[in-house]
């Protein structure tokens, strides 16, 4: 009778073995994490990653004002797929491709007076180490430094919008994700100084950094913890 009840304790905890949720180690959970954040670019709908508005706030010195301005910048346009390579200039495309970039995503803003345009950029990188080189290597900061290359839409206000627009240019990060910015004018002006105006140049910045913001958030926010649903061998 013993016997049988011992082993029937034994048979119990093999089926509460196999029933109890597997625990994923930590190696395990970086590695289901990183997989969930590389796929986003491919999973997520084109109006998710660029919303079709944006609201981003104007500094409040820029105003003599106690607040900032707040202000809503709007979708022109999103561009198809394209390599690194199409995607960026010829000096950023060979950073990109030393890093082994796979693929590149591009949308055209234009704020709310219709004044000024940004095209902002994703472009997927095999890591988020691959996409901190590479926005360290594009030197981010002021002027048209390398970058994403501007995306024009024919009967829009962006349909000028060209490498000769070019006023400022950033880089920054989000996992696996380098998200580039351009900015320029909508009248179709050539590269000015636009550091000469802080006014301009904030104003201009505030518009890009917001936008990019937007971009960034959704791709490279943390996925929740994976969890097994409990199977043998989930």
């Amino acid at each position: 009778m013993i016997i049988g009840v011992v082993g029937l304790a034994v048979s119990a905890a093999g089926i509460a073995g196999q029933v109890l949720p597997r625990k994923f180690t930590a190696q395990q959970r970086q590695q289901i994490t990183a997989w969930e954040t590389a796929r986003r670019w491919r999973t997520m709908p084109a109006g998710k990653i660029f919303p079709a508005s944006v609201s981003y706030q104007l500094p409040a010195y820029d105003l003599a004002a106690d607040s900032k301005l707040p202000l809503v910048a709007y979708r022109v346009g999103i561009a198809p797929e394209a390599s690194c390579a199409q995607g960026s200039d010829p000096a950023a495309a060979r950073v990109l491709t030393a890093g082994r970039c796979s693929a590149m995503l591009r949308a055209t803003y234009t704020d709310g007076t219709y004044s000024m345009l940004v095209t902002v950029g994703v472009a997927v990188m095999p890591s988020p180490a691959a996409a901190a080189a590479a926005a360290r290597e594009l030197a981010n900061g002021r002027g048209p430094s390398p970058g994403v290359r501007p995306a024009a839409f024919p009967d829009t206000l962006a349909s000028a919008f060209g490498s000769g627009q070019r006023q400022l240019s950033w880089a920054v990060t989000a996992g696996p994700y380098l998200i580039l910015s351009t900015a320029g004018y909508a009248d179709g002006r050539p590269q000015v100084a636009v550091s000469s105006d802080p006014y301009a140049d904030d104003e201009m910045t505030s518009l890009a950094d917001g936008i990019a913001d937007a971009v960034a958030g959704p791709l490279g926010v943390q996925p929740p913890a994976p969890r097994c649903p409990g199977a043998p061998g989930c």
